[in-house]
C-alpha cells in the first residue's frame, strides 16, 4: 500500500434503519425515512467530516412483513437531488435497478443528477433480488440470478455509451453566430443487443466528471465478475477481517484479469460502528437496540433474504432448517453465508434470526479501538475504505466527532476535500469520451 494512500468513506443514510424495531428507540425520529430534515442533517454531518459520498439504498417490493424503513421511504434520485442542493462537495450515490428500469431513462436521470450536483453523482448498480418485484412491473417473470447479471452487463454498456453521446466541447452556444452546438460532436449509439435496442443520442451532455461513478454491490460469483469488469467501487458486507481480505483480493484479481489495474476499483465494506467513551458505554448502546427486537420480528427479517419464506413454521430452538435452494434466486451470497454458518456452528433458528436481525459489529468500543480496527482493515488490504452506517442513534455523529480526528492524526484521512467532483475525491480518473478518443487515435495513430 502506497504511503500516501488514504481512506475513502461513504455515509449510508438509511432512514429509521434496517432493524424491524429500531424506530422505537426514543432518540430515532419514527418518520426518519421520509423526513427531509433528517436526511439533510445526516448529509451535512457527513460533509462536515469530509466524507466522499452519501449513499441511499433502495428496493422495489414490499409487503406487510418488510423492514419499516422499506415501507415508506424516499426514492433515491429524488432525495439525492434535494441533498445535492444543500451540500457542495460530498458525492451523492443512489441505488437503481437494471432489472426493472430502462437504460435510456436511467442514463438521463443520473446524468441530470450529475449536472445538478456539479459532478458529484454515483450510481449503485443492482439487479434486484426479490422475486416479488416482478408483480409491480407487469407481472412478468423475475429473471434468474445469472440472467439478471447478463442483463446488467449489457445495461451498463448501453448507459455508458449514452453518456458519451456528446463530446465535452460540443456545445458552443455562440449567440453572435447563432451556433448552439457542433453537430460533428453529437453521436448516436445505435445499440442492438440481446436485451436492449437503443438508438440515442442522450439529450443531456457529460458533466464535469465525465460520467457518474459506478458502484456495485453483488457478492456472488456473478456479482464479483460484473464489479471487476465494470465498477469503480464495490460495496460488500463481510463478517470478519479474513473474509474481507479474501473478497478484496479476489475482486482485485478479477479486475486484473479483465485488463484493469487493481487500483482502479475501490473495495468498500459496509460497517456500523458503535462508539462509546468506554467499552461498557458502547455495549450499552448496542443492547438498547438489540433488546427492541423480538423473535417474531427477527424471523420476519430473516425471511426477507429467503424470498419472504415463513420461518414461523419451524421450532425456534431446534437446528436451523434445511432449505434447499431457497434464496438462490434472490440474495444468493447472503443466504449461502447464513446456511453455511448455521451448519458449521450448529446454530438454532432463534440464534440465526437474532444474529441477522441484531448483528453485533466488530467495530464497537472506544474511539481509539474503532480507529485501530479501521486502520487494521485498511492496512491489511481488507478495504480501501468503508460505508459507515448508523447502527445506533447518533452513530454518524460519534464517528465524525470522535473517530475521524484519530484517523486524521494518523494521516489516514483527509483534512479537506481535494477536488470538486466525486471522481476527483475518490481518485478515479475522468473517462475519456469514446468518440473523442477514436478521433485522437485516428489522427495520431
Amino acid at each position: 500500500m502506497g504511503k500516501n494512500k488514504q481512506l475513502r468513506l461513504g455515509a449510508s443514510i438509511h432512514g429509521v434503519g434496517s432493524s424491524h424495531t429500531a424506530w422505537r428507540h426514543p432518540d430515532i425520529p419514527a418518520d426518519a425515512s421520509v423526513n427531509l430534515s433528517f436526511y439533510t442533517r445526516q448529509a451535512q454531518k457527513a460533509e462536515e467530516g469530509k466524507f466522499d459520498f452519501v449513499f441511499i439504498a433502495d428496493g422495489l417490493y414490499i409487503n406487510d412483513k418488510s423492514i419499516p424503513h422499506f415501507l415508506n421511504r424516499f426514492e433515491p434520485i429524488t432525495i439525492l437531488s434535494a441533498l445535492s442542493s444543500v451540500t457542495s462537495h460530498i458525492g451523492v450515490v443512489g441505488t437503481l435497478s437494471t432489472s426493472y428500469s430502462e437504460p435510456f431513462t436511467v442514463a438521463r436521470q443520473f446524468a441530470s443528477l450529475d449536472h445538478i450536483s456539479k459532478g458529484r453523482a454515483g450510481w449503485n448498480v443492482v439487479t434486484t433480488p426479490l422475486e416479488g418485484t416482478a408483480l409491480n412491473y407487469g407481472g412478468r417473470s423475475h429473471p434468474s440470478h445469472s440472467e439478471r447479471y447478463q442483463i446488467a452487463e449489457e445495461y451498463l454498456e448501453v448507459v455508458k455509451g449514452l453518456w458519451d453521446s456528446w463530446e465535452d466541447d460540443a456545445f458552443i452556444r455562440d449567440k453572435e453566430s447563432g451556433t448552439f452546438f457542433n453537430p460533428l460532436k453529437l453521436h448516436r449509439f445505435d445499440h442492438e443487443g440481446s436485451y436492449f435496442s437503443v438508438q440515442g443520442p442522450l439529450n443531456i451532455a457529460r458533466s464535469s466528471q465525465g460520467q457518474p461513478v459506478i458502484f456495485q454491490a453483488g457478492s456472488s460469483d456473478s456479482g464479483r465478475n460484473l464489479a471487476a469488469k465494470t465498477a469503480d467501487a464495490v460495496f460488500t458486507g463481510p463478517d470478519s477481517l479474513e473474509e474481507a481480505k479474501q473478497f478484496y483480493n479476489d475482486v482485485k484479481q478479477r479486475a486484473a484479469a479483465y485488463g484493469r489495474s487493481p487500483d482502479e476499483i475501490l473495495i468498500l465494506p459496509g460497517i456500523g460502528p458503535i462508539v462509546g467513551s468506554t467499552e461498557e458505554e458502547a455495549e450499552l448502546k448496542y443492547r438498547e437496540i438489540a433488546e427492541l427486537v423480538t423473535p417474531e420480528k427477527a424471523l420476519q427479517y430473516l425471511g426477507r433474504y429467503f424470498e419472504h419464506h415463513d420461518f414461523s413454521q419451524y421450532p425456534l430452538d431446534e437446528p436451523f432448517p434445511e432449505l434447499g435452494d431457497f434464496g438462490s434466486n434472490s440474495f444468493r451470497s447472503t443466504t449461502d453465508r447464513i446456511k453455511q454458518r448455521a451448519k458449521e456452528d450448529n446454530l438454532t433458528l432463534r440464534q440465526v434470526a437474532l444474529q441477522e436481525a441484531t448483528p453485533r459489529t466488530a467495530f464497537i468500543g472506544t474511539p481509539a479501538k474503532v480507529a485501530d480496527l479501521v486502520q487494521q482493515w485498511f492496512e491489511e488490504e481488507a478495504a480501501d475504505g468503508f460505508i459507515i452506517g448508523s447502527s445506533v442513534p447518533g452513530g454518524l455523529d460519534d464517528f465524525v466527532e470522535q473517530v475521524l480526528p484519530i484517523l486524521r492524526d494518523r494521516g489516514l484521512f483527509r483534512t479537506d476535500y481535494e477536488e470538486d467532483t466525486l471522481r476527483g475525491n475518490l481518485g478515479i480518473p475522468i473517462p475519456v469520451n469514446r468518440y473523442a478518443k477514436q478521433k485522437d487515435t485516428a489522427i495520431n495513430g
